[in-house]
């Protein structure tokens, strides 16, 4: 049940005055799936309620741990590939929780340091954290919007203070879309988002399955809904593809996060599946209609 995000995204913003004078509230008596997620990856942004809930799902799920570290991986080995050889110099990344090691503008950024991030997110600890935490290089731009990812249109209207949709940009979706509970409404929110993007612009999701690890992966994400927030939904890996449709999906496809052009090892066996998968695919230009001679 990894997941990095609550129900938007997370930032920091280069635009110091745009902070409120006062910082967010936030429930400390109900375990979050951001802290949570921060807790397994050896992070110290969280309360017992969080430990406690991430210690009973490890328990029923013992492979949850490797695959948060996965997911995280993942998210390097993508933004490395973006901002490297397909030249991408600008990310909406929306709901990727709270500030850990090895964040998109810092890969993207050591990459390009020119490159431009904006995080979306709506839940006030993330948003308090990435004001004093996400900084830019000096020669890039580094921004946070206060969204909910189911206003799309507003989010990339924010977002647009930073980035230019009218050049590619990378709209980054790991471990968020499965808290839109309704599959119809999580599949527009994508369209929508991607209809703003321009064309050569790439669109990264990753979202939870059972398809590995099936009663287990069940069980543990039922009790999450029962104790923490937000709820999860998971999906079957054709419902997963389809979030794909119209996009140019590059290869190896939709995969575990953990397949997903996992860097070089000595070992001979892949990695381990991971109830988390992935794919990275990219906004054709719109076709060209010949005119009639």
């Amino acid at each position: 049940m990894t997941s990095e995000g609550s129900s938007a995204g997370h930032g920091n913003s280069s635009d110091a005055a745009a902070t409120p004078a006062t910082e967010p509230t936030f429930d400390a008596s109900v375990a979050h799936v951001a802290r949570v997620y921060d807790y397994w990856l050896g992070g110290k942004d969280n309360y017992a309620v969080d430990r406690e809930a991430g210690d009973k799902v490890a328990a029923m799920l013992p492979s949850i741990v490797a695959q948060a570290r996965a997911d995280r991986a993942f998210l390097g080995r993508a933004v490395r590939y973006l901002a490297g050889e397909a030249g991408v110099r600008q990310f909406l990344d929306i709901g990727t929780g709270l500030p850990t090691a090895e964040n998109t503008h810092e890969v993207a950024q050591r990459v390009a340091p020119q490159s431009r991030i904006v995080y979306a997110d709506n839940d006030p600890l993330v948003l308090a954290h990435a004001r004093a935490l996400l900084t830019s290089t000096a020669e890039g731009d580094c921004d946070y919007v206060d969204g909910d990812l189911r206003d799309p249109d507003r989010i990339v209207a924010q977002a647009a203070r930073t980035l230019d949709f009218a050049q590619p940009v990378a709209l980054m979706l790991l471990g968020i879309l499965h808290h839109i509970s309704d599959t119809e409404e999580a599949y527009s929110i994508v369209r929508r988002l991607a209809a703003a993007l321009a064309p050569g612009s790439f669109v990264v999701i990753n979202h939870s399955t059972s398809a590995v690890h099936g009663a287990a992966m069940e069980e543990a994400v039922a009790h999450w809904n029962r104790v923490g927030t937000p709820s999860m939904t998971l999906r079957s890996p054709e419902q997963i593809a389809r979030f794909f449709d119209g996009l140019d999906l590059l290869a190896p496809g939709v995969v575990s996060c953990s397949r997903w052009r996992p860097d070089p090892s000595p070992v001979a066996a892949p990695p381990a599946e991971v109830d988390e998968l992935c794919g990275v695919a990219r906004k054709s230009p719109a076709p060209t209609t010949t005119p009639p001679a």
